[in-house]
């Protein structure tokens, strides 16, 4: 029994040195935390229970048969955030430089079976070198294990991503296929191909940080839904990112007692609008007024500025904001932002969480390089999302919803339950100035002074058609409320609709025109 519990503790020991104390002194003077350091980080103090601590590779070629060392490169276990249950797993490239094997992948993979079971969520925390090449093939079936996973897991359970190193070729897919991506500047790498790949083939020069560094994939490719200066900011606004999110898709989104007064008015609403129609404001000004203690958790922040997501609370209840910014682009929806906000809608109605569209924007942007980009199929993808959406839709007309755009935004035809507009806005198929030009053309035309009838034509259409008024009376618009009153009269809504059941046609799935 001695000799058991001695070769126990040897092991446990080996385990949680990983590749040695040379390599973890390496991992820290690049500024990085070993794999349990970041667990320890990211849960609950002494919740962490590790699974698989003894598993070993089971290569035998190239020598790998002399080089084992318990945990093979990943730690794996579950542990608790604010006192919710999670699984997580944390590669460690100290062993083996993180790489996959085909038992690396069988650990991954029994944590993720076991979330669904359980209905908890995962999260990745990704450092690794890609696949083992000295397993080959085995290696490579180990990603598409996960993969498969990846995509049973989709809208059942938060999956949530933290690169925290490299993540190149195929691993890449797993966290593309997750919820949300973190990475970390200077420290963090996701692309297909490296930079010396991409000289060989395309004659291109690059740097890692330019291909696929935190900055690239959170302000141009959209990839990263979140970039930080380093690991401790990344581990907990993860764990900030978790309290919003309900455990599994069965689960209503979460409620925390925040203390700020449901009824509570802000009169500096009533003054937020411009009284220049085409000057801008910011839109985040008007969201952190209206959520619980202005506590707002923008997603992609860095990407399509013109459109703003994420989330934040009412009454205590998650809540995920979706809108349109004026001060980019004039609010226009454009292919980025309409991806952007597709998948946010999408991520929201997967997990229960009702959806608040803050509407300003002119239309869809246009240009032949937003036609032949495919304006048309990505911003269907965005329709398609609020009209397949069956969780509660509150939406409020700030000042204006032009054209298919207003369709688009989470209108009434789309199913929105309260849709609501302050008494500025403006609800038509385009500008008053434009739909004059069209409908008067004859008219200003044959006019002496066609600059003062265009501008008596527009403020013509402006009193019959530019205002929230001809949609409240058709019933499009529920309510026209003052902007002081935003807050309470969106919280009274979305109590109202606590208890929603709505559920789409029975099918395999939609065919969303990706």
């Amino acid at each position: 029994m001695e000799n058991i519990l001695e070769k126990m503790n040897r092991l446990r020991d080996e385990a949680r040195l990983g590749g040695g104390v040379r390599r973890i002194e390496a991992q820290h003077a690049r500024g990085k935390l070993t794999a349990r350091e970041r667990i320890e980080v990211l849960v609950d103090p002494g919740t962490f229970e590790e699974l698989d601590m003894f598993v070993a590779h089971r290569c035998i070629d190239f020598g790998m048969a002399d080089k084992k060392i318990s945990g093979d490169g990943v730690v794996t276990g579950h542990g608790l955030i604010f006192g919710r249950q999670v699984f997580v797993f944390s590669q460690d490239f100290t062993v083996f430089g993180g790489t996959l094997s085909e038992t690396n992948a069988m650990k991954i993979c029994k944590i993720m079976d076991m979330a669904m079971k359980m209905g908890v969520p995962v999260i990745g925390i990704n450092d690794s070198g890609g696949a083992r090449i000295q397993e080959g093939v085995a290696s490579l079936a180990g990603y598409a294990e996960v993969f498969q996973r990846n995509v049973l897991a989709s809208g059942v359970v938060p999956q949530i991503s933290a690169i925290l190193g490299p993540c190149a070729g195929g691993a890449v897919y797993s966290p593309a296929m997750t919820d949300f991506i973190m990475m970390v500047q200077g420290n963090s790498y996701m692309f297909v191909t490296g930079p010396e790949v991409v000289k060989t083939v395309t004659h291109e020069e690059v740097t890692f940080e330019d291909l696929g560094g935190a900055n690239t994939h959170f302000t141009r490719s959209g990839v990263a839904d979140f970039a930080f200066e380093h690991e401790m900011a990344l581990l907990r606004q993860l764990r900030r990112l978790l309290t919003f999110l309900p455990a599994n898709n069965r689960e209503k989104a979460p409620v925390i007692s925040t203390g700020d007064e449901p009824e509570r008015e802000e009169p500096s609403l009533d003054f937020l609008i411009p009284d220049v129609a085409n000057r801008p404001y910011d839109m985040h000004e008007l969201i952190k007024k209206v959520v619980d203690n202005g506590d707002f958790m923008e997603v992609r922040a860095g990407y399509a500025k013109n459109i703003i997501v994420g989330f934040g609370r009412m009454d205590g209840r998650s809540v995920g904001v979706v809108a349109n910014q004026p001060m980019v682009l004039a609010g226009c929806l454009d292919i980025n932002s309409s991806v952007k906000a597709a998948r946010f809608v999408r991520f929201c109605d997967c997990f229960n969480i009702p959806i608040l569209t803050f509407v300003d924007v002119p239309g869809f942007l246009p240009g032949v390089q937003q036609e032949m980009g495919g304006i048309i199929r990505h911003g269907a993808k965005l329709l398609y999302a609020y009209a397949e959406a069956t969780v509660p839709k509150v939406t409020l007309i700030t000042r204006k919803a032009y054209g298919g755009a207003y369709d688009v935004m989470s209108s009434k035809h789309l199913r929105g339950d309260f849709n609501f507009a302050w008494p500025n806005a403006e609800i038509a198929v385009m500008g008053a100035k434009g739909a004059a030009e069209i409908i008067f053309r004859s008219e200003i035309g044959k006019a002496d002074d066609s600059a003062k009838v265009l501008a008596e034509k527009a403020d013509e259409y402006t009193r019959s058609f530019a205002n929230p008024f001809v949609a409240a009376e058709k019933g499009f618009i529920d309510d026209i409320i003052m902007p002081r009153n935003t807050r309470k009269s969106i919280i009274r809504a979305l109590r109202f609709l606590d208890n929603k059941k709505l559920e789409n046609p029975w099918r395999k799935h939609g065919n969303i025109p990706l």
